[in-house]
């Protein structure tokens, strides 16, 4: 089942259009698993995961996000939150303002490659009021909302889109060194 890690890596697009089909119990289970996978500060796994399937909630969800479409239309969104009382038991105010929100977005990531991996689209949405969310997830005020994964079947196949140069943005040892970059046998890179 799925592809390899690099071919996973060249696939994942944001996908904003989606069947209307739902995403199997199994699919979203492997997903779940491999957002637990994730490294984490301490391996305190700072975060929290609010599955919503249920239409009437994923039209709230999306009316929170100001009215993206398509998180209502994904059959399956994960919002992740931060939980940085979590973190704070550990790591006090660094937990709090970093560590927690670095746990949450790295379990984040894994569920998109993983879905991409399972031949499902996703989209990353940060775009979204705060309150309106934790009300719909019922969470503590504590609990702050970071990112909503939407997830479903893709239907469509989005333009490549252009990156940033290696060289712009990777120096060797110091800001002001440029990295010298060459092309890996893979062909990773994008066009720029």
């Amino acid at each position: 089942m799925g592809m390899d890690f690099f071919e996973v890596l060249r696939n994942r697009h944001s996908i904003r259009a989606f069947k209307k089909k739902d995403v199997e119990q199994e699919k979203i289970n492997i997903i779940l698993e491999s957002a637990n996978l994730a490294p984490s500060a301490g391996d305190l796994q700072a975060y929290e995961i609010v599955v919503i399937r249920d239409r009437e909630r994923r039209l709230a969800l999306a009316e929170a996000a100001l009215n993206q479409d398509f998180i209502a239309q994904a059959p399956l969104n994960l919002v992740f939150f931060i939980n940085p009382r979590r973190s704070a038991k550990r790591y006090g105010q660094r937990g709090i303002r970093l560590y927690c929100l670095q746990d949450a977005t790295i379990a984040a990531a894994y569920s998109q490659l993983a879905a991409t991996a399972l031949g499902l689209g996703s989209v990353w949405a940060g775009a979204f009021y705060e309150e309106p969310i934790m009300k719909l997830a019922d969470a503590k005020e504590d609990l702050i909302p970071i990112a909503i994964i939407s997830i479903g079947y893709p239907d469509e196949e989005p333009e490549v889109t252009p990156r940033r140069r290696i060289e712009d943005f990777v120096h060797d040892e110091y800001i002001s060194n440029p990295y010298k970059y060459k092309p890996s046998s893979l062909g990773l890179s994008r066009p720029t």
